[in-house]
């Protein structure tokens, strides 16, 4: 009996989410994968443990759970391998570490994730590394900043809580031509809506505990390499001692599953209340790269295949009294960190530690992860947040 994996490649990306990674028929019929615990695997003979011939070797190294994801991430990436890690954090943390070593230099977007920033001004910078931050508009001007000693390029697309957006071929294709490798945070995008390998990326990062798992209910990352750069990732992740948990792995095979529906649901909702916000007169603007107004809208059109649940939009004046009464007059969205679950989600932006790309002027940032509640009730929560901002003057 033939499977819907002996054919996968051949079919489009919502199909491939069901079915990629795992084979029914491989293990007694079972539609999902087995959970495996382990630590110890015992080998059969000696010789063979001498050898290391053996499918496992040990927990840490992997087990059919987390092969299972990995293998439909590389499905879905385009890639020759992947590695798990427990959070998104350490997916950012782990390639930087395998591909940079004292004296190196590293080329770092300045609109990069927060806890990105901090990683590479702490320990990288206490290993010797030289990091350097960009403009998200230098464009091809990235070529002038690159040094005999630039190791890695790291990108994020779109930029973190601003969403500037980059031609990301272009940025790939100078990393490449100056002996770096390139990097991306795709977490905002998913594969399902960009596959950096695509367009010359080395290795696509994600935290899985975002879309993939959707339910704010697990902490997991992934980093999903090309050929020429997997070993050293994977060697990297094995000197370092650390993999993913199981059970985490199948709630991230099981929320695959189901992916492409919520991010549809996540990008309708979001979209109506980002045109809805652009008329608001309580907003100055709205950080949404798949608005036509949004200055990087046409790059985002021509590399990405679809929106996320995620954007920001920047209250028309005040300052921290205004953005406090805004959220705490929220009923629905929730004040927490994190995105990409069922609900819904806002927070203050803080952009203080940036270079180039500078927080708004206009007023305070405001992040919204839209998630799947009714949008007429997300819509009357937010205009009760704009309420409390005119009722204190």
């Amino acid at each position: 009996m033939s499977s819907p994996t002996d054919n996968k490649h051949q079919f489009r990306a919502s199909t491939r989410l069901i079915h990629a990674g795992y084979d029914p028929h491989e293990y007694h019929g079972f539609v999902n994968p087995p959970v495996v615990h382990a630590s110890t695997v015992l080998f059969p003979d000696a010789a063979t443990m001498r050898r290391r011939d053996h499918s496992y070797l040990y927990g840490l190294r992997g087990t059919p759970t987390t092969d299972a994801l990995e293998a439909a991430l590389d499905d879905l990436e385009g890639s020759a391998g992947t590695i798990l890690v427990p959070s998104g954090l350490a997916a950012i943390s782990i390639p930087l570490l395998a591909f940079l070593s004292h004296g190196d230099h590293c080329l770092v977007i300045d609109s990069v994730y927060g806890p990105t920033r901090h990683f590479c001004d702490t320990l990288l910078t206490r290993m010797g590394v030289e990091v350097e931050y960009f403009d998200p508009a230098i464009g091809a001007g990235l070529k002038d900043l690159m040094r005999d000693t630039t190791r890695v390029v790291f990108l994020e697309a779109p930029g973190s809580n601003t969403f500037e957006m980059i031609d990301i071929r272009v940025m790939a294709d100078i990393a490449r031509a100056g002996n770096a490798v390139s990097m991306i945070d795709n977490t905002w995008a998913t594969p399902l809506f960009l596959r950096p390998l695509d367009f010359g990326v080395d290795l696509s990062i994600h935290a899985l505990t975002k879309y993939p798992g959707g339910h704010s209910d697990i902490m997991l990352g992934s980093v999903s390499a090309t050929a020429a750069t997997y070993t050293r990732l994977r060697e990297a992740q094995m000197q370092i001692g650390i993999n993913a948990a199981p059970d985490d792995a199948y709630l991230a095979i099981r929320g695959l599953k189901t992916m492409e529906v919520r991010l549809r649901a996540h990008e309708r909702a979001a979209l109506r209340l980002a045109h809805w916000l652009e008329g608001h007169s309580g907003v100055a603007r709205v950080l949404h790269p798949a608005l036509p107004s949004f200055p990087g809208h046409g790059l985002w059109k021509r590399q990405f295949k679809g929106a996320s649940g995620l954007f920001s939009f920047v209250l028309d004046g005040g300052g921290n009294r205004e953005a406090d009464a805004f959220l705490d007059a929220l009923r629905i969205f929730g004040l927490g960190y994190s995105w990409g679950g069922f609900e819904s989600l806002a927070l203050q932006v803080d952009l203080s530690d940036r270079l180039f790309a500078k927080a708004p002027t206009e007023g305070p940032v405001i992040r919204l992860q839209v998630g799947l509640e009714n949008v007429d009730d997300l819509q009357e929560d937010l205009e009760a947040g704009f309420a409390a901002i005119s009722a204190i003057g």
